[in-house]
């Protein structure tokens, strides 16, 4: 049904652009930094970060950086039997999409996995690529299927978050969130679960780890220098909070290198 046709990691490329012309395959886009713009059969699109596009095929379509700014994204090129029904309505009618996509930091990981996998030539390549390409366009179809927020409710939530991206090796308490949209600390955790599907301190003990892993594989930090610089002064309570969000000890994590499934961060 699909076949991927080439797996793209765009890292703040200077001068990026594409240029245009009707493009004869379809383009899932995921934005991991920074924003870019796009032409879209004649309309100006906008991408930021946590933004997922799917550009059909037979699209008219040219992309450039944002204000020449770079910016970092994933993109995979694939085709798709037009003759077998997916089920998934925007695949089946070849209908451009633009969302913002809740389980940004859970898709961002899927894609590395896939760009990882399309690289190497390790057995079963295809099936893995293809089932991790299904569960981003599951991801996505789930996504539209939600009811539209309203958007001072996306605003707050979207403070909240910026806040713990800036903040979250620091000690964060929901009270402190709750006061910066002046609401309560049980409607900021229950708006932030409502937008993001996740508790605010889910998400920061989640970003913590996502650092931990990069600087474990890529840093002469010990483990015991990580957990004090993330926040976490008990190295054993560092260690707890690692297993539960990536499934594995940090010891188990720097054997398996570069070779570690992080597809299972952030599920």
């Amino acid at each position: 049904m699909f076949q991927i046709m080439s797996v793209h990691f765009d890292h703040f490329i200077p001068n990026w652009r594409t240029q245009m012309e009707a493009i004869g395959y379809n383009v899932l886009v995921l934005v991991r930094e920074g924003k870019v713009k796009y032409e879209i059969n004649g309309e100006e699109i906008v991408a930021e970060r946590g933004d997922m596009l799917f550009i059909p095929k037979g699209t008219r379509r040219s992309g450039s950086n944002y204000l020449d700014s770079p910016h970092q994204k994933h993109t995979i090129l694939f085709t798709l039997n037009t003759g077998l029904g997916t089920g998934i309505p925007f695949l089946d009618q070849g209908r451009f999409v633009k969302l913002r996509i809740a389980g940004f930091q859970y898709a961002s990981h899927r894609c590395e996995r896939l760009f990882e996998e399309m690289r190497g030539d390790k057995s079963f390549r295809s099936f893995i690529c293809l089932g991790i390409l299904q569960e981003l366009f599951g991801m996505l179809a789930r996504e539209m299927e939600k009811p539209e927020l309203a958007p001072m409710k996306q605003s707050y939530a979207q403070i909240m978050r910026s806040y713990l991206l800036e903040h979250y090796r620091e000690p964060v308490e929901i009270e402190q969130l709750a006061r910066l949209i002046h609401r309560s600390p049980n409607y900021a955790t229950a708006l932030f679960k409502e937008v993001y599907g996740q508790s605010p301190i889910r998400y920061m003990h989640q970003l913590r780890v996502m650092e931990a892993c990069n600087l474990l594989l890529h840093s002469d930090m010990t483990v015991t220098s990580i957990a004090q610089y993330l926040g976490y002064y008990d190295t054993s309570y560092f260690f707890r909070m690692f297993k539960k969000h990536s499934g594995m000890s940090p010891t188990d994590f720097i054997a398996q290198g570069s070779q570690a499934d992080l597809s299972h961060l952030f599920s």
